[in-house]
């Protein structure tokens, strides 16, 4: 369990579950009182919080079966009547140029860098530059220190999210010279950093850079280009564009760091010419937008 899940879990603990249950026989717990629980969640979290949560408590009663202590977990195959979960919105090539158009260069190849490799928030706050190489045009994610992680407030290097996130990821020709032309200005340890060049904070650059460019300003005269859209999804950006140029599956996975069940998982190949299609297919959606979003920043 990397150290994010963990705080996680220890928060649903400590807000919503023991203060629930933690006085509770666990002989008293019964299935339809712990699904009016999980309806008086809904009323302060989302109904994807709400499934995590109650998916901890599941996991912990089934822990208590398997040592005898009751019979049957009442959570096993609880429905939660969610409804249908909205679908996420991505990007097009133009729309992340023209939000990238109202960032700094330095903020802007931040953002085109998670749109054009799929990299997750923490994956990128956390790259240092001796990750990087952009002479073989790659980034790697390691196992031990490939994430930044936000524990009680505190930020420190650890694992990446899942052990198929460690992995190597191709970068397309333009991404090689936008990041060279980075690292001319931002020599220092991390690739990527807040403005007074310490680790960046999730919450600061969504409030500082992220919203004000998306959702628009006022202010500035900026009208909204994608409202409702969050940073992680240009992760679902980047799979768009795979299933769109029709990348194999196996390079799709490998790409944004899932496993690959099943016998196809077992089977299948990532080769170099199926890289070189990606890079060359990442290459013509960046030239097709006429983009020099990361070099001037036309809207500040």
């Amino acid at each position: 369990m990397g150290p994010g899940t963990s705080a996680t879990y220890h928060s649903h603990l400590r807000n919503h579950i023991l203060p629930r249950f933690g006085t509770t026989e666990l002989g008293e717990l019964s299935r339809m009182g712990i699904k009016g629980w999980a309806k008086s969640l809904r009323r302060n979290l989302s109904d994807r919080s709400v499934a995590d949560v109650v998916g901890l408590l599941s996991m912990i009663l089934g822990e208590a079966v398997d040592e005898g202590l009751i019979g049957a977990n009442p959570c096993r195959k609880l429905r939660l009547n969610a409804g249908d979960q909205p679908e996420r919105p991505f990007a097009t090539a133009e729309e992340v140029n023209r939000i990238t158009h109202r960032m700094t260069p330095a903020n802007a190849t931040l953002v085109t860098t998670a749109a054009y490799t799929g990299m997750r928030w923490g994956e990128l706050a956390g790259l240092q530059w001796s990750r990087v190489d952009l002479d073989q045009a790659q980034v790697t994610i390691t196992r031990t220190d490939g994430a930044l992680h936000e524990l009680g407030g505190r930020l420190e290097l650890g694992p990446p999210k899942t052990p198929a996130a460690v992995r190597t990821i191709d970068l397309p020709p333009f991404l090689v010279g936008l990041l060279g032309e980075h690292q001319h200005h931002y020599p220092g340890r991390f690739v990527f950093t807040g403005a007074d060049g310490g680790l960046y904070r999730r919450s600061n650059f969504r409030r500082r850079v992220w919203l004000p460019a998306v959702e628009g300003c006022r202010a500035r005269g900026w009208t909204p280009i994608k409202p409702g859209m969050h940073f992680h999804d240009l992760r679902h950006t980047h799979k768009t564009w795979l299933i769109e140029d029709e990348i194999p599956e196996v390079l799709q996975h490998v790409r944004l760091g899932h496993k690959f069940h099943g016998i196809r998982g077992i089977y299948s190949h990532v080769t170099q010419l199926m890289i070189q299609r990606l890079l060359d297919l990442l290459q013509a959606r960046w030239e097709r937008t006429g983009s020099t979003a990361c070099l001037t920043s036309s809207e500040n």
